[in-house]
């Protein structure tokens, strides 16, 4: 973080300076004065400030003032060691939901809000009776007060970051959880984590002055500002320096903890978005099936949350070097079914079958090193927004050279070459250059067509491409097309390419899937798209999508009515509600999948040739 961001305003620049002063005088003040702060002078007891005591004397005539100053090294260094308990501690709480799975990690997380709703004096008070009078004890009471803070904040920012592309590739990538959280979760959440760490350093400095005050602290012989605030206080309307002196020490440097945070927090706010590893012996490849076998094949899918399905029975199958296109309107359950095809279906979700094999691997069995292999080098998958696509805290060419270092065991020389060679691949240029630079550092169409690189980092059999075009405009968008074309061309690469843009998937696929309300309604050939639509929720489609000829005084088309809910799908067919061709049978009867010469639909009206308009604005 560049220091002028830091620094870009008056109070900044105080802060930082009375911070640096602070922690120059805990480096220097007991080399310095502990010689006068400990010279007892009988003659001298409890006098005021004087120009040779400007803070007066204690009841052993020793100079407050220089007690003080020599006190700044035991107060900042045990504030900032109970910062770092809490810290600690609080990662490995906040980390726990994570690290133990769905079903112990809410277990996790509620002890971890219950904790949380404790006032943090009263847990500071209970850990100091526990852990006894003492400068050991006020350590870790404070530092286990502030760790249910610390967790709550960990856990909220950890599981934000958890969703990213990334994450997620990292995980098809075989990565452990643990591995997962270290190098992609962590650097992630440091910024905000220091932060706050920063300004609970001038809370816990306080705390424990607190608590030294009240005498469950700091003990004698040894003082830090909390006991010599209540030594002091005894003669407060007699000798009030002494009182004030360490008073005005712990208010300077709480407030140079606490701005020097918000100086931090401001930083991060406006720059916006912008571990090592061990060698493994070398791993074989994933044997590909004999030929004329299946390079997917699904039979019967179904995603659960509970007792709501958003997909539910689908079935189909590709070949090597097929492009199918998977299309429908948004919640249709497309990413759903990629996610777990790729096996990124977390719980509460679960994922059933009736057939999931990819490569002649059955994806159903249980977790395995060989599996998460066969994911990770054979399936490649490209999300939607290239943005939150890499981790911006990692270059570019170490989070490509990832995938073959987990998988292969290669170096890190071989695998950042590999990582430049498939950027070089995807048409990326400078690519030992580009290599080196932050995903910010890339445009958005440099970012996808990098993502397709890392997708064939290992020996890719299929690519599956959610939505990459959509953030993009149109120039990129035929520039990522026309990659993802050559990829299959050159490679023999199977394409699942998932859109809600028709258009796109009738130019790059050869077959299409049409998903609704969680199952697939239709299959046809892509050349068969525009002419050939049986199902009215795929004319209906087609007819929302402008061309040349449209008529531009008036609306646009529409289909009428609201996606099924797939928590309360309606009987008989789930489009029955929106189609204009529904009788009493569709709604009595959900219509099946059936397959022809011509592809498979399931629409009781299927023969019907009408055309389907949708609605008006």
């Amino acid at each position: 973080m560049p220091v002028r961001r830091v620094l870009r305003s008056p109070v900044a620049v105080a802060a930082a300076a009375l911070l640096v002063a602070v922690v120059l005088l805990a480096l220097l003040g007991p080399v310095l004065w502990t010689e006068r702060a400990e010279a007892v002078d009988t003659g001298r007891i409890l006098q005021g400030a004087s120009g040779a005591h400007w803070a007066g004397t204690d009841s052993l005539g020793r100079d407050v003032f220089a007690r003080v100053l020599v006190a700044t090294r035991l107060s900042v260094l045990l504030a900032l060691l109970a910062t770092l308990i809490g810290l600690a501690t609080g990662l490995v709480l906040g980390m726990a939901p994570l690290l133990l799975g769905a079903r112990l990690g809410r277990w996790a997380a509620a002890a971890l809000n219950i904790a949380v709703a404790f006032p943090g004096l009263l847990l500071a008070l209970f850990f100091a009776v526990v852990f006894g009078v003492g400068l050991k004890g006020a350590v870790l009471a404070i530092g286990f007060a502030i760790a249910p803070g610390f967790a709550r904040l960990t856990h909220t920012l950890a599981a934000g970051v958890a969703e990213r592309d990334y994450v997620h590739a990292a995980r098809i990538a075989g990565l452990g959880r643990v591995r997962v959280l270290a190098r992609h979760v962590l650097p992630n959440i440091a910024e905000p984590l220091l932060v706050n760490g920063t300004m609970a350093a001038g809370g816990a400095l306080l705390a424990l002055a607190g608590l030294s005050f009240l005498g469950l602290g700091v003990q004698p012989p040894r003082y830090d500002w909390g006991r010599l605030l209540g030594e002091g206080l005894a003669g407060i309307y007699v000798r009030p320096a002494a009182a004030l002196a360490p008073a005005v020490a712990i208010v300077l440097a709480g407030l140079a903890f606490n701005l020097f945070g918000e100086a931090l927090a401001r930083a991060i706010g406006t720059r916006g978005s912008a571990v090592g590893d061990g060698r493994r012996a070398p791993r074989t490849e994933p044997v590909p099936p004999a030929a004329g076998d299946h390079l997917l094949a699904v039979e019967g899918l179904r995603v659960s949350f509970g007792e709501v399905s958003p997909v539910r029975e689908v079935s189909f199958t590709m070949g090597r070097g097929e492009a199918v296109g998977l299309v429908g309107e948004s919640g249709s359950g497309k990413s759903l079914t990629a996610l777990a095809i790729a096996q990124l279906v977390e719980e509460p979700g679960r994922v059933d079958a009736r057939r999931l094999e990819f490569l002649g691997v059955s994806l159903l069995a249980g977790d395995s090193a060989a599996r998460r292999r066969l994911l990770g080098l054979s399936l490649g998958m490209v999300f939607q927004d290239p943005t939150t696509s890499f981790n911006p805290t990692q270059r570019v060419g170490r989070q490509l050279a990832e995938v073959v270092r987990q998988h292969r065991g290669a170096s890190r020389r071989a695998a950042l070459a590999r990582a430049v060679d498939r950027l070089r691949a995807v048409r990326i240029p400078a690519a030992a250059r580009r290599a080196r630079q932050f995903p910010h550092e890339f445009s958005g169409g440099m970012r996808q067509r990098a993502m397709i690189g890392m997708g064939m980092m290992g020996t890719p059999a299929l690519i599956v491409a959610d939505e990459p075009t959509t953030a993009l405009d149109v120039t990129v968008q035929r520039q990522v097309l026309r990659l993802l074309a050559a990829v299959r061309a050159d490679d023999d690469v199977a394409v699942l390419l998932i859109s809600h843009d028709l258009t796109v998937v009738a130019e790059v696929c050869e077959r299409v899937l049409v998903m609704y309300a969680g199952r697939i309604v239709e299959e046809l050939p892509a050349a068969r798209l525009r002419t050939g639509a049986r199902h009215p929720y795929t004319r209906a489609l087609l007819a929302a999508v402008p061309d040349m000829s449209t008529d531009r005084d008036r609306p646009l088309p529409v289909i009428p009515g609201r996606p099924a809910d797939p928590g309360r799908l309606p009987p008989g067919c789930a489009f029955a509600p929106r189609c204009p061709l529904a009788g009493d049978r569709c709604t009595a009867a959900e219509p099946p999948l059936l397959a022809d010469g011509r592809g498979r639909v399931a629409c009781w009206h299927a023969e019907v040739d009408v055309e389907i308009e949708g609605s008006r604005r």
